[in-house]
């Protein structure tokens, strides 16, 4: 990152992008550090305990495409205002009068998916401000937003265990209201914007062969990352018989290393190639998840495995989004909703496949062999479209942001 890149954009903007996008990823996610003791008290099974933690993942899929039309439709900063007062009302909704039942704890999860909508929003927000050249770095950096799962599994199980997890709800609406705050002073639109466009021009996106090829892609990554993050607390306390909070602080250092490997995946991806980057990124995460899936006996060795998954499934997620403003720059508002909702979709199914798979088998093996499987598909469709891209579109690229 050198000091053009600062003077291209607009920095407070991209600091109120990352800040939203952080503390939105942190209550989209608040359900999964607290499974465990949200599962003892409502006698949850693992399969209900894995659709509990995927229904925010799931819900914040569907909603980022609704997003997206609202970022391209009204602007980015007013739509990032009104999705995050819906969540702090939701979240005081559930202090104020409790969850008794697997129902209720779904209907919050629904909620919850506006803050997951988060997405369509901060990074065309960061997006708009910035050149090609700079997209990977200013899209690494908005994203890096995912860090706010660290905080979730960090504090959550925690709190809980001092205060009651119900209550763990109404501490989270103090930082949320502080950021809203702080958004709603820094972050400015960008002067040139997409024009809005008719439904029909987002329905003719879908018959773009690479929009479905970007959604795939993503739906292994940010999937593999959402879908993870949400299952590894339950995986640790079942696998290791670890406390709920011991369990946090070993997902917390799994998504740390993927949070944080989300900007330097667009900054690499820069430097090297998004589409050479997410070869290495595939390889790596399907060989760690296999060998992870032979249910390894010491729960250190599962956690560096899950770690290195995490710090591939990262780096893709930066790779990716360096990708997409390339090709879709005009579109980057709804392709940004359509990405993000198959990301979503593709952590739901982790998420939930994997408790569904526990509750079945009495393993995770199964589970975590076929995502591994997914890396490998994905990685020869990669590999099979990366020609097609070079001679097209790729060709066509600004001098430095290289395909």
């Amino acid at each position: 990152m050198n000091r053009d890149f600062w003077k291209a954009g607009h920095w407070p903007t991209l600091l109120a992008a990352f800040l939203y996008f952080d503390l939105s990823f942190m209550v989209w996610y608040v359900l999964g550090p607290l499974a465990i003791q949200i599962a003892a008290d409502l006698h949850l099974t693992p399969q209900q305990r894995g659709l509990m933690v995927a229904t925010p993942i799931l819900a914040g899929a569907f909603l980022r495409f609704g997003m997206g039309l609202l970022v391209d439709r009204l602007s980015p900063k007013l739509a990032g205002i009104l999705g995050q007062v819906v969540v702090m009302l939701a979240l005081g909704a559930a202090w104020y009068f409790g969850i008794h039942s697997l129902e209720q704890a779904l209907l919050l999860g629904l909620f919850l998916g506006v803050a997951g909508a988060s997405f369509a929003v901060a990074l065309p927000l960061a997006s708009q401000w910035y050149p090609p050249q700079h997209q990977g770095t200013a899209m690494g950096i908005a994203g890096a937003g995912n860090s706010g799962t660290v905080f979730a599994a960090l504090l959550a199980p925690g709190l809980a265990a001092a205060f009651g997890w119900q209550n763990v709800f109404g501490f989270a609406v103090i930082p949320l209201a502080i950021v809203f705050i702080a958004f709603c002073l820094l972050a400015k639109n960008a002067p040139e914007r997409p024009a809005p466009k008719a439904i029909a021009d987002y329905l003719r996106v879908l018959g773009d062969k690479d929009s479905w090829w970007f959604m795939f892609f993503y739906c292994v990554t940010f999937g593999g990352f959402a879908g993870l993050a949400s299952a590894l607390p339950g995986y640790f306390h079942d696998q290791y018989g670890l406390s709920a909070i011991t369990a946090g602080y070993y997902t917390a250092a799994c998504v740390f290393a993927g949070s944080m490997m989300r900007p330097l995946g667009g900054a690499l991806a820069d430097r090297i190639g998004g589409v050479r980057t997410l070869l290495g990124v595939y390889t790596a995460a399907g060989v760690l998840l296999g060998v992870v899936g032979l249910n390894l006996p010491n729960a250190y060795a599962a956690l560096a495995l899950f770690v290195g998954a995490m710090l591939a499934l990262g780096c893709g997620n930066g790779a990716v989004f360096q990708l997409v403003p390339q090709r879709f720059r005009k579109e980057i508002g709804v392709m940004t909703g359509l990405i993000g909702m198959a990301g979503g979709v593709g952590g739901f199914l982790l998420a939930a496949g994997l408790g569904a798979v526990k509750q079945a088998t009495g393993s995770y093996q199964l589970g975590l062999w076929l995502f591994a499987s997914m890396g490998l598909v994905a990685w020869l469709g990669l590999y099979g479209v990366k020609l097609r891209w070079r001679t097209t579109w790729g060709a066509a690229a600004v001098a430095g942001a290289r395909v």
